[in-house]
């Protein structure tokens, strides 16, 4: 009697294990499904969702190459850059003792072989030297042994003859005070002979409105990413709803040509937490593509003080949480001047029109979204 009890107790305690364990599986794939990141794409253009600062075990982060392989497809990015330090002495390495490979393009092939799906993996390298430079991150390099140079510009003409887009990285780091960023002679000189191409605007959690300022004054590619040494899950909270930093780029082609000339070509906006950050001739087609008004109806079976209001159906099919604040001459019935629509999701707007109308517009100014330092773009939505 005993022996059943303690069976039929085992087997209960199996089928709790298996459920919980089913459960678990269910979580994990819906919580994969939902940190994907999702913009679309603009008119003869793909928006490929890119992060082009990461680092592994063979310079100073913390994981094996195939785990940025993997935390890319986790988050369905298009394009992956590794981006190991390469410093002025060949042999220093955070973890030398452990990983003393000489091959600085080591790192790029491992996470190379282990791509499965369509993630382009692009090789580049942090050319990290000491201030006034700093570090600048070099990507589409072809063979990162052969960039040991001592002087700095001869590194970037190095780097440039191997048909590189380079960029200037975390530009706020060792510069007083602490956010205020400012070309050195160094910067200034290599943008002048065209040897360094963009900047970051967004490292990490940071953003630099003096480095948003810095590209525009010298016209370079707009940047932001999330310099990953650790865990993307750990650092940007993405079981909470976090998501890292990336840089959308509007490429004709996708492959490595049509990434390559889009960045050269500035075409990026940046995703930082809930905000972009872009010039205006790719910010404001993002947003368009983003904001699709789905229809417009005078609704008879309502109350009489409710007939002239016109019922507008606008939908977000981004990640951005867009904040609007109205700009037009028509006033809400429910909601105030200042409008939030969910990513990925639609908002009812009921819009008092003081009578049928077959079309008008309502124009708003995008909030969470700058073109240059305190600039929000405003946008048309065509009511009709």
């Amino acid at each position: 009697m005993a022996l059943n009890n303690f069976k039929e107790t085992l087997n209960k305690k199996n089928i709790l294990l298996l459920i919980i364990s089913c459960c678990a599986l269910l979580n994990a794939q819906q919580l994969s499904s939902d940190r994907a990141i999702i913009f679309p794409d603009i008119d003869n253009h793909f928006t490929l969702v890119s992060d082009f600062h990461s680092h592994t075990a063979f310079s100073d982060g913390d994981v094996w190459p195939t785990i940025r392989v993997e935390e890319a497809d986790r988050d369905q990015l298009d394009v992956l850059a590794i981006t190991d330090h390469l410093y002025k002495d060949p042999n220093k390495n955070f973890h030398s003792k452990d990983i003393p490979n000489p091959d600085k393009n080591r790192s790029f092939e491992i996470a190379r072989d282990h791509v499965k799906n369509d993630l382009i993996l692009i090789h580049g390298v942090e050319l990290s030297r000491e201030v006034p430079l700093g570090h600048c991150n070099a990507i589409f390099v072809e063979d990162i042994n052969k960039l040991f140079n001592e002087d700095e510009t001869e590194l970037f003409e190095a780097a440039n003859k191997q048909n590189a887009f380079t960029f200037w990285n975390h530009p706020y780091r060792e510069q007083e005070p602490y956010g205020v960023v400012k070309p050195m002679g160094i910067h200034k000189e290599l943008i002048r002979k065209g040897l360094l191409h963009g900047i970051e605007v967004v490292n990490r959690n940071k953003l630099s409105v003096d480095a948003l300022q810095i590209a525009l004054d010298y016209n370079l590619t707009i940047m932001g990413n999330s310099d990953i040494h650790g865990i993307i899950d750990w650092e940007y909270e993405v079981n909470n709803g976090g998501h890292r930093p990336v840089t959308l780029v509007f490429a004709k082609e996708k492959n490595t040509n049509g990434i390559r000339e889009a960045l050269f070509n500035r075409q990026t906006v940046v995703w930082h937490e809930n905000t972009l950050i872009g010039r205006k001739e790719w910010l404001l087609p993002l947003i368009d593509a983003s904001l699709e008004v789905i229809s417009l109806e005078y609704k008879t079976n309502v109350s009489a003080y409710k007939r002239d209001l016109a019922f507008v159906t606008i939908k977000n099919h981004s990640d951005v949480r867009f904040i609007l604040k109205n700009k037009s001459k028509f006033d809400f019935f429910t909601n105030s001047d200042v409008i939030e629509i969910p990513a990925n999701d639609s908002i009812e707007l009921q819009v008092i029109t003081k009578g049928k109308l077959e079309m008008f517009n309502l124009n708003f100014e995008v909030q969470n979204a700058i073109f240059a330092p305190r600039k929000h773009p405003v946008i048309s939505l065509k009511i009709k």
